[in-house]
């Protein structure tokens, strides 16, 4: 997985640079959040709104054109900020002004405005760039599909610096319009409604907007030749589903899942409450990768999701996390269980619903499966650290923490508080500290040391402390650690067929 490694005393030689005596109260904005994952990620000193992308892409050549709109509000006096962002750029404005600019490193664009900008400005800024994004290597990665007939901005924990200037890091949400020109027989498709199409000169230009806060890698972008379906959902959402017209002997599967989509997210608003945004689906290209990501409204599914038939799991995955992970967003990588620890569970919760293997056989299954000595038990999915982000741990120990969490509460409080999480926090950031505070809230029980267990704790929950969590409780060995081997549900191999959602993370 692409790692952002400027390291931090290049950071902090960047903030010592010299400004102008007549800005001597302004300094520079930070060139990271903050992150303790990915130091260099996002940026210090503006909070963006909106961002207008206007591209024109060229499948044949893979040469992307652009001109990036940013809207933003200032947190502090600036005499200059960066922006996270890749290919080669030829002009910047700031509030209508030519602004100076520079690279430094791989993908930091400094931008210098003309007149050091005071806090709490409104701000406008102006990328114009051109380049190749398969050609833009970062640490010898590159987050950019190409395919045979065009390209796929997708990855997790960020693709934008291949295509689009942001501050990129799920801290910042914005609201997006992203315009595409295209030739005449191929689409592009982006996040959120189409707003419209038109065609002149052998180039068709497709608008599409987001209307609620997003985070900028889950902002995504498909150029190629696809089939599509839409229809509405029973609440009259729009729904945009795509296929790559060369799916070969994937294509059936993929359809047969993908078509499930709005009934998938029917249930889901039955555990998580209203769906959180204004159009939903899902698109298959023609990449070579094997893992899904839940880009916002659209999650993008890799054809290998569907080798060996249908598999609405995924679908289920990637559609809870519109509200567990995109509504809901992060607010340090870290935070990476308040997403995959529920999109897996949603997936034990559709099992039970299919009478295909109770979350409880599920949690039991995991438990008993993994011996003590199994590395698995060593991540924490509280704080699993960035080389394991999106180990599998994450995801079937999180699920794991999750039913501990059911089982203590109850159901009635367990399922007020999947509906209520995702309420009160809304197209907001949270921690998992946040969840637990929330949860305590909720059933007015303290859980600290129940999620300390199950989350945080580099070993295999041993039997008495399982059982307390009602976890293998029937098959538990007194103090062994172990348990007897639980009967296989019958929707495991499907859920473990998903387990390559986080295939991305070990590039």
């Amino acid at each position: 997985m692409h790692r952002r490694l400027l390291a931090p005393g290049v950071l902090a030689a960047s903030l010592l640079l010299a400004i102008p005596a007549s800005a001597a109260n302004f300094g520079p904005g930070a060139p990271g959040i903050g992150d303790p994952y990915y130091p260099a990620s996002g940026n210090g000193g503006y909070d963006v709104s909106h961002y207008d992308l206007r591209l024109k892409y060229q499948p044949r050549t893979d040469l992307l054109e652009g001109t990036a709109t940013i809207l933003a509000t200032t947190e502090q006096n600036l005499s200059r900020f960066n922006l996270d962002f890749g290919l080669g750029v030829s002009e910047v404005r700031v509030n209508g002004k030519k602004a100076k600019f520079s690279k430094e490193g791989d993908q930091e664009l400094v931008v210098t405005p003309a007149v050091p900008l005071e806090k709490g400005r409104a701000l406008s800024v102006v990328v114009r760039y051109a380049g190749k994004p398969s050609e833009l290597k970062i640490g010898g990665y590159t987050a950019w599909h190409r395919t045979p007939d065009g390209g796929v901005a997708a990855q997790e924990p960020d693709s934008a610096v291949w295509w689009f200037p942001s501050n990129d890091h799920p801290l910042d949400k914005a609201t997006y319009d992203v315009s595409v020109s295209v030739p005449d027989g191929t689409q592009a498709i982006s996040n959120g409604v189409l707003q419209s199409q038109s065609s002149k000169l052998g180039w068709t230009r497709y608008n599409w907007r987001s209307n609620k806060p997003q985070a900028s890698y889950l902002t995504t972008l498909a150029v190629g030749r696809f089939d599509i379906t839409t229809d509405r959902t029973a609440d009259g959402l729009p729904v945009f589903n795509a296929y790559s017209k060369d799916l070969g002997d994937n294509a059936g599967a993929a359809r047969a899942s993908i078509e499930r989509t709005a009934e998938v997210a029917e249930y889901l608003t039955e555990v998580f409450g209203p769906y959180p945004f204004n159009a939903l689906g899902g698109y298959v290209p023609n990449v070579t990768s094997g893992y899904a990501l839940e880009t916002q409204t659209r999650p993008f599914y890799s054809p290998r999701q569907f080798a060996n038939g249908a598999n609405i799991s995924v679908v289920v995955h990637e559609m809870a996390h519109q509200w567990y992970g995109d509504s809901v967003a992060v607010k340090g990588w870290k935070d990476i269980w308040i997403n995959e620890g529920f999109a897996r569970y949603s997936q034990w919760l559709w099992s039970e619903k299919e009478g295909e293997g109770t979350a409880q056989e599920l949690a039991d299954y995991v438990y008993g499966t993994r011996a003590a000595d199994d590395p698995f038990w060593t991540v924490a999915p509280g704080d699993p650290g960035p080389d394991n982000q999106f180990h599998v741990a994450v995801y079937d120990r999180g699920a794991l923490a999750v039913q501990a969490l059911r089982n203590e509460v109850g159901d009635e409080d367990f399922f007020k508080i999947l509906k209520g999480w995702p309420a009160t926090f809304a197209h907001g950031n949270a921690s998992v500290s946040d969840f637990v505070k929330y949860a305590e809230k909720v059933s007015g029980k303290p859980l600290a040391e129940l999620f300390d267990t199950w989350l945080y704790e580099p070993s295999k929950p041993d039997a008495p402390t399982a059982a307390e969590s009602r976890i293998a409780r029937s098959d538990a060995g007194e103090g062994t650690g172990e348990s007897a081997k639980p009967v296989q549900p019958k929707s495991w191999k499907k859920i473990a067929a998903t387990n390559t959602v986080h295939e991305h993370a070990h590039r």
